[in-house]
């Protein structure tokens, strides 16, 4: 076998899109996945029910509109090999409708504490379908696969190579800013261990972290630095050109609880300490968090800034232990999801949705699944339809089943079962049978899961997600679901495991099986959102399939199937790019489009559809309209108001929201007590009938329930301060304030008791939370079940059944 069979083999693809508006905290410029083809070898509602307007004009129509596509395709199929030695790819979208990609490719072997290796630097102007080598361009360095390449925001044109010199002990950039048609070489003063980052709102100034944890700034893209800052332990950009970042003046990291957040808005010139005792911190939307260690030196509270740092509020969510963890799942300019977890270490914590402050949190649903081993939940937005999120419960009996929000966190329902469906027969509780999401936790645990949910914004109401049918998720192996209303109602469309992408803003679909030990020659296409599917032969000679690369934002009609040819001597990467566009001859017009009101069965009820406090109607293609939206396709909407409902709020702060229910009930352990937060420096007490409207949500009139929040003027901090500037009363003179402030005090104390006894204490134990599934499995003596899979969770806990790993998940307020 050759040297290059025995290499570690990469996939990635980055893109360039803007991405989800809601989950997007890292500003990333796209989505990022990776293929190892060594690894692959071996491992494989209440008031809401309704049905969909049809959007086919003949819905009993056969699946074939499309005859002798075949030979169309065949002209329009450009296939090309990459003839080095090679062992890893990885590719990059520069610019939005460019058609230019990037491919590195990398070979690389550690010799003696010495790295070998070369690089190969291939661009395209035609969206894969050809490739010219200009590797002269970086002068034949090596660059590095793990953070190599990084594209500039937008369309700026920008692209930065980091390579190694030295045998890693320099390194040394090329700058592009004509979307890498020509290459700058410069040398670096530091040696980064992390990607250089863009400035969000100027593309010419750029951060690097040393190896020597060093904050480095250059103004110019890449041309002279500066450093700003010795001991960094992480950066980020925020908005109007801030900076971030944490440090510790005793010059260690792990001193988790004893960090700084400083902050600089001027480069580097002036720097600010705006808070202390973090353990972590993070960003999302126009908040930024912080995990403070309070006064008892074991417990963690969260802290929120919307004026990036000058003042904080304590946010209403429990303290947590040393054993414990937050999350952001999700943020907006809005609000934001925060994960919570609980004392027993089960895996599974509780959601909280904020107001408009970040500051006051509601209860949106428990038992909440999530890792203990990496941080990985199946919170995911559907960026298809508005206020859609779909995740992960688990169950008293521990098994795991999906449930959705429509409304922001408001309600959670579980999915329902396609209409052409069985259950698993010998599942439990078949009267519970629904359809099961599998995302990112599923894939955490080693199912075969090779792509998590797709929705693209421009594509409407439209998901396609793996996922099983039953009382609970299964380990057996999934099947493709499409959804075209936004996850109300599903259908089967593939049978297997496949890999997918969304096309000309979802009037085509394209899909290759999952087939990890056997290599592939077909694709398979729908132009109908998964209704009808065909099958096209790409190649006479089959490839190990790697992965699928469309341009980032569903516009094009071009996607490159990529993967490798092996011999008894040498492997090469292959691409194959088709383009569809000569298929799909026909512009769509007027007549291909119906009026779609979402979330809704009956368009002619003025209340039917009302969700977030509106009714919106989209224009959207017809099923059978086999036609090109075209890369200057825009989503139309017509926004109608509607009356509140209390499904317009969220349950107030000591409320929760039963199953299957729109009332707010207050709770158990806080009833008949005042509520108090503090708010800006003052103790306010919060008068409630449970409910809070939900941020973003444009209902007028109808049901509004009242809530008040009232001044104490008692003077409050958080443990963000130092003792020097804590006050403990406000400017009340008379005994009778004293006496009521203390009376207060009191009451706040006790309520605090029981908050923490329900929150805080209990005991710490281990459950497998597949346990209940492959016991399931097992007695069906299925075929392709990972029988090692609890042997796994076994061998990833540390000492006493605890996760090493998890020190805290404050880690995702880091990421």
């Amino acid at each position: 076998m050759g040297l290059s069979l025995r290499c570690f083999l990469l996939l990635s693809l980055l893109t360039l899109t803007a991405g989800a508006d809601f989950l997007d905290l890292n500003k990333a410029s796209g989505r990022t996945f990776f293929r190892d083809s060594n690894r692959a070898k071996g491992s494989a509602a209440a008031g809401w029910d309704h049905s969909v307007r049809k959007r086919s004009a003949q819905p009993d129509a056969s699946c074939d509109a499309l005859q002798g596509f075949e030979a169309k395709l065949e002209n329009n199929t450009h296939r090309h090999t990459f003839n080095d030695l090679s062992g890893s790819v990885l590719l990059a979208w520069v610019g939005d409708g460019t058609g230019v990609i990037l491919a590195l490719t990398t070979f690389h072997v550690p010799i003696f504490m010495i790295n070998l290796g070369q690089s190969k630097l291939y661009r395209s102007e035609d969206y894969g379908k050809t490739f010219l080598d200009v590797t002269k361009l970086i002068n034949n360095t090596f660059i590095r696969s793990e953070f190599g390449i990084a594209i500039g925001p937008e369309n700026s044109g920008k692209v930065i190579l980091t390579g190694e010199v030295s045998g890693g002990h320099r390194s040394r950039i090329f700058v592009s800013s004509d979307f890498g048609k020509s290459f700058t070489h410069l040398e670096l003063p530091f040696n980064p261990t992390s990607a250089i980052t863009y400035n969000p709102e100027n593309s010419d100034v750029l951060l690097g972290l040393s190896n020597k944890r060093e904050l480095w700034l250059t103004k110019d893209f890449g041309h002279n630095w500066i450093k700003i800052h010795n001991m960094v332990c992480m950066v980020k950009w925020g908005t109007k050109n801030a900076i971030f970042f944490l440090t510790n003046r005793n010059g260690s990291c792990n001193a988790r609880g004893a960090l700084e957040i400083r902050r600089t808005t001027d480069f580097g010139q002036n720097i600010k300490t705006v808070a202390n005792k973090i353990y972590s911190f993070g960003l999302g939307g126009r908040f930024l968090f912080a995990s403070v260690m309070t006064g008892e030196a074991t417990q963690r509270r969260i802290h929120v800034s919307v004026d990036q740092g000058d003042t904080w509020n304590m946010a209403q969510l429990p303290s947590i232990g040393s054993d414990q963890f937050y999350s952001i799942l999700g943020a907006s300019n809005d609000m934001v999801f925060m994960h919570v977890d609980e004392p027993e270490d089960d895996g599974v914590g509780t959601i909280y949705v904020s107001d408009d402050r970040g500051t006051v949190f509601s209860k949106s649903l428990e038992r909440h699944l999530y890792t203990t081993t990496g941080g990985e939940s199946d919170f995911t937005n559907i960026t298809s339809l508005r206020g859609v999120f779909i995740t992960s419960t688990l169950t008293e009996d521990k098994s795991v089943r999906s449930v959705m929000t429509r409304n922001m966190g408001g309600e959670w329902t579980p999915l329902r079962k396609p209409t052409i469906s069985n259950c698993d027969s010998k599942g439990k509780r078949p009267e519970e049978c629904a359809l099961h999401i599998l995302a990112t936790y599923s894939t955490a645990m080693r199912l075969n899961v090779p792509m998590l949910p797709l929705s693209e914004p421009n594509a409407v109401g439209l998901i396609l997600a793996h996922g099983s049918i039953g009382n609970d998720v299964s380990v057996m192996t999934p099947d493709v679901f499409v959804s075209d209303d936004g996850g109300y109602t599903w259908m089967k469309a593939l049978d297997g495991p496949h890999h997918y992408a969304i096309l000309d803003s979802g009037g085509l679909l394209v899909a290759v099986e999952h087939s990890p030990d056997e290599p592939v020659d077909e694709i398979k296409f729908s132009t109908d959102e998964g209704q009808c599917w065909h099958t096209y032969k790409f190649t006479e000679e089959p490839i190990f399939f790697t992965g699928l690369a469309s341009e980032p934002g569903a516009r094009s009609m071009n996607v490159s199937i990529w993967g490798y040819k092996t011999s008894i001597l040498n492997q090469h990467w292959v691409s194959t790019t088709i383009d569809f566009r000569d298929l799909i001859t026909r512009d769509c017009v007027t007549r291909d489009y119906v009026q779609w009101l979402s979330h809704s069965d009956n368009i002619s009820d003025p209340s039917n559809g009302c969700i977030l406090g509106y009714r919106e109607t989209f224009r959207r293609l017809r099923k059978d309209s086999v036609c090109w939206n075209g890369r200057d396709y825009l989503v139309s909407t017509e926004l109608t108001p509607c009356p509140c409902t209390l499904y317009d709020f969220l349950c107030d702060f000591g409320y929760y929201r039963k199953e299957n229910s729109a009332e707010c009930v207050e709770e158990p352990d806080l009833q008949g007590k005042m509520l108090e937060f503090c708010l800006h420096g003052r103790e306010e007490q919060l008068r409630t009938q449970g409910y809070r409207k939900i941020p973003g949500d444009k209902c007028e009139g109808g049901t509004i329930p009242e809530r008040k929040e009232i001044d104490l003027s008692v003077r409050c901090v958080s443990d963000l301060l130092g003792p020097d500037m804590q006050q403990k009363k406000g400017n009340s003179t008379t005994s009778v304030a004293i006496v009521l402030t203390i009376v207060i005090m009191l009451l706040s104390v006790a309520a605090g008791v029981l908050f923490i006894k329900k929150y805080v204490c209990g005991g710490r134990f281990l459950v497998h939370r597949y346990s209940v599934l492959q016991q399931q499995a097992n007695e069906n003596a299925a075929e392709g079940v990972d029988n090692t899979l609890d042997d796994q969770l076994d061998s990833e806990h540390g000492v006493n059944g605890k996760i090493d790993f998890h020190d805290d998940s404050d880690e995702d307020l880091l990421q």
